[in-house]
């Protein structure tokens, strides 16, 4: 299924609250570059947000650093229920060129549970839209199950 197949079936837009785990800021650029008027991913509805506690979805970027774990982990709490977290880049799955480092805590998932990875050094726009969007159609399920469940 093509992305804009996926996006016609959104109900509702998806705000995402990005943070740098430990990158080069290539990552952070590429998020960036999505806001754009080239890529425009706000016209899906997807919105970066000022505070975790607005955001349904956790764009991390980068290994996870020694000094920053216990931020991550007390993002990762902030953000509401329910609540998915997207890695982008390979840094953030794999710890990538930082494999060797002392201050280097491990991949993301050492940390919290990842539900996509967005591989690339640093992705593409496009694939971090389509990653997004893929995080987006399993919130949604998640949150039909839940009302169902009730």
């Amino acid at each position: 299924m093509n992305t804009a197949k996926m996006l016609k079936k959104m109900s509702r837009s998806l705000w995402a609250f990005h943070i740098n785990a430990g990158s080069c800021n290539a990552c952070d650029i590429e998020i960036l570059a999505t806001l754009t008027p080239r890529y425009d991913a706000e016209r899906f509805g997807i919105k970066l947000v000022g505070t975790p506690r607005h955001a349904d979805i956790l764009l991390v970027t980068g290994t996870l650093t020694e000094k920053i774990r216990e931020n991550v982990l007390r993002v990762y709490h902030q953000v509401p229920d329910p609540k998915l977290v997207v890695v982008v880049g390979g840094c953030g799955s794999t710890k990538g060129v930082f494999q060797e480092s002392y201050a280097m805590a491990g991949p993301v998932d050492t940390c919290i549970p990842v539900d996509v990875y967005i591989p690339g050094c640093p992705p593409r726009p496009e694939a971090i839209i389509y990653g997004v969007v893929k995080a987006w159609l399993k919130i949604e399920s998640l949150e039909k199950d839940n009302a169902a469940a009730s």
